[in-house]
């Protein structure tokens, strides 16, 4: 397929009005106004969009097989400014063979404000059509003021900030690669803009957390909350059914898994420190020993303990970074899964008032004709037909929302299994490799200790 036909496909996603998403139901026009998720055409685009990208014509860029591969990393903090106008920019490298970039290794700065627009973007885009979006890393509010706060620094990544900054340039990573992943979202004029560019992208003001559209956005949250607690939709698609209670139960569990996670890293932090007070209070023995045998045992001790501090540090770590954060990931797309089948029922929502609105407009003609009321009876007619057409395009748009979902839960899936089975592999063989470093300090100290006599 040519380039030219995928550039028009990712023109038309890019022209799609981001702010054209449905609305909660408690915003429901009345009977006199039309459905605004099928009334504009905006929203018939969006059919015809779905049902383009859907049919394959880009198989050959959109497509989780063959030799295609994108690869980032997220590297170099750097503050940038002094004070609360200052931020952090990081290094985004890619290397790639994707023919939708211009070249295959290439890099860019950003903030991350840029990352927040780049996920609200997709997002919006994507989102209503049942593309499941990866979710980007939460603000954190404490951390960033206190790196803002921090007097500048010689070198990226040093300082008493060393740790938040680099949980959140791992949390950027995994999030522009899990993104990077999806045969879609990769081939997006905006994701590969954000990149490619090495120009400094518009500002993202809408992303800052006390910003007023934060505020509107939490609004929103709060009225489609309400709204998937007090709307019960009539499911007649058991696969749907079946689905849903498999998200949920692997949600709950992984919540659980998330919170036993983060109860061991503290832990394995709290030994860590407990085995280098360990150390010190043997090194301070040794010095006060006058049995030579038992000093030089001590401060061999001492020695032992300080090293394996230093793997008990280095297992929290793993601890945190290979298995908790990959668990909070998927936390995060569970939650974007949701959201997906939260459109679906949005769609359905206004199927089914486009036939309500359309059962009325039918009431009110056959009054009309039995009323013999001529003069009303032609805009009846014309009531009628386009209220049919909302209902079919609804439908289909509801059709088409259920296929991609169903499509896109089993890319899911795959994915899921392959990810959960490296992880697991590479946390094992990382903790088994630091337990045979600690048996073999051990083993080091025995002939120190059998020395005493």
């Amino acid at each position: 397929m040519s380039m030219e036909t995928v550039d028009d496909l990712q023109r038309e996603f890019a022209d799609v009005d981001i702010n054209n998403g449905i609305s909660n139901i408690d915003d429901e026009p009345d009977e006199e106004e039309e459905v605004p998720a099928v009334a504009n055409n905006n929203s018939i685009n969006e059919v015809v969009m779905h049902r383009r990208i859907s049919s394959g014509n880009m198989q050959d860029v959109l497509s989780d097989s063959g030799d295609y591969f994108i690869e980032i990393t997220v590297s170099e903090p750097q503050k940038v400014g002094d004070g609360m106008s200052s931020y952090l920019t990081y290094k985004v490298t890619t290397r790639t063979n994707i023919p939708k970039f211009k070249r295959t290794d290439f890099s860019t700065l950003r903030r991350f404000s840029d990352f927040l627009g780049i996920h609200d973007l997709l997002a919006s885009k994507y989102i209503k059509l049942g593309k499941i979006v990866p979710p980007a890393p939460s603000k954190n509010i404490l951390g960033t003021t206190k790196v803002k706060i921090s007097p500048q620094q010689s070198e990226p990544g040093t300082g008493v900030n060393v740790e938040w900054v680099e949980q959140r340039r791992a949390a950027l990573e995994r999030f522009i690669n899990r993104t990077a992943q999806h045969p879609v979202l990769r081939v997006d004029l905006d994701f590969v803009n954000f990149l490619e560019s090495d120009q400094e992208l518009p500002r993202a003001v809408n992303t800052a957390a006390l910003s007023g559209a934060a505020v509107v956005r939490l609004f929103n949250k709060v009225g489609e909350t309400v709204n998937k607690i007090t709307y019960k939709m009539d499911e007649n698609d058991p696969w749907f059914d079946e689905k849903i209670t498999e998200v949920e139960n692997l949600d709950a569990n992984l919540q659980r898994l998330y919170s036993a996670l983060k109860n061991l890293v503290t832990t394995r932090k709290e030994l860590a420190n407990l085995t280098g007070l360990v150390a010190k209070s043997a090194a301070m023995l040794s010095t006060c020993e006058e049995h030579t045998g038992l000093s030089r045992a001590l401060s061999s001790l001492a020695d032992t303990e300080e090293k394996i501090e230093i793997l008990r540090a280095e297992q929290s770590n793993s601890d945190f970074y290979i298995l908790a954060e990959f668990v909070k990931d998927y936390l995060g797309l569970f939650g974007a899964i949701k959201s997906a089948f939260h459109e679906r029922v949005k769609v359905f929502q206004y199927w089914q008032n486009a036939q309500v609105q359309l059962t009325k407009r039918r009431e009110n003609r056959g009054r009309y004709e039995m009323a013999n009321r001529t003069d009303k009876l032609e805009q009846a007619h014309q009531e009628v037909e386009e209220w049919q057409v909302k209902v079919q395009r609804c439908q289909q748009q509801f059709e088409e929302i259920s296929t991609e979902i169903k499509k896109e839960m089993e890319r899911f899936e795959l994915g899921r299994v392959k990810d959960f089975k490296n992880s697991i592999i590479r946390y094992i063989e990382d903790q088994m490799a630091h337990q045979q470093q600690i048996i073999s300090y051990w083993e080091a100290f025995i002939p120190c200790a059998r020395e005493i006599v």
